[in-house]
């Protein structure tokens, strides 16, 4: 079976090389039941074709060495379990073996912000869906056959459509999508923390620890506090010493602490 999608690059080894190469260890393998040695040289012959698979899914935010890991992996798994009693070439079976555990690793660890993993296993399924279908009805398959295809609802196939391919969020620093170079960053576009809401938050607080206070009480914090006059000019204002308007305000200041802790504390059980 041809795979010319995964043409090596090893300037060693041809393909028909490495072909012939393979067939010659399978075909030691069966006379012997230590296939330890056997099975370390069929990896190594094919490891190009690894490789090849790994690079198919390059660019997507993850590492090219971890992927190429990955892929290695995955054609352990093939040598150890292929079966040539059951008919069918070596690649035949590793191609796709190989494939299928690069594509579950970056379903389970290639997601920056991860979907649901309904969505997450939908997704190959739609691709080969619409590969079959275009080649069936000679054009690209609406939603609705997408759906009845993989008996599933259109709400799901969107849902999968609008995740698809994305592995890593863009860059608040990138460009805007546009056909003009010195586009803003996408930064530019978000909006600035009203200082308004931080000040609403306060005046909900202050509320609580103004409420029992009377009008000398909210007089002397007026003047002290917001008008800035001296203690001094507020004790000949409301008829007391400069010493009794100090005592007042601590007093003040200790009654309203004591009510914003309390609040906090209830808010908080």
């Amino acid at each position: 079976m041809d795979h010319p999608r995964y043409a090596l690059d090893d300037t060693h080894q041809t393909r028909a090389e490495r072909d012939a190469e393979t067939a010659s260890l399978l075909a030691r393998r069966r006379t012997t039941s230590d296939h330890r040695d056997i099975d370390e040289e069929l990896v190594r012959v094919n490891m190009p074709v690894a490789r090849a698979i790994a690079r198919r899914f390059e660019h997507r935010g993850l590492a090219a060495d971890d992927l190429a890991q990955v892929a290695y992996l995955g054609l352990v798994k093939a040598v150890h379990s292929f079966d040539p009693e059951k008919g069918g070439d070596f690649l035949g079976y590793a191609v796709p073996t190989v494939r299928g555990e690069v594509r579950r690793w970056f379903r389970d660890a290639g997601w920056t912000v991860r979907p649901p993993r309904s969505v997450q296993e939908l997704q190959p399924r739609i691709t080969r869906a619409q590969e079959a279908l275009t080649h069936e009805l000679g054009r690209t398959p609406e939603l609705a056959e997408l759906a009845a295809e993989l008996d599933v609802s259109e709400l799901e196939i969107r849902k999968a459509l609008a995740a698809n391919g994305c592995f890593v969020p863009s860059s608040l620093d990138a460009p805007e999508a546009t056909a003009d170079d010195d586009a803003p960053a996408l930064a530019s576009a978000l909006g600035e923390t009203d200082p308004g809401y931080l000040a609403a938050e306060a005046r909900v607080m202050l509320e609580q620890a103004l409420v029992d206070l009377d009008g000398r009480d909210r007089l002397i914090l007026d003047l002290w506090l917001y008008q800035g006059v001296t203690q001094s000019e507020i004790g000949r204002r409301i008829g007391v010493t400069q010493t009794q308007v100090s005592r007042l305000i601590s007093a003040l200041l200790a009654r309203m602490r004591a009510r914003l802790e309390g609040a906090v504390g209830a808010a908080a059980a």
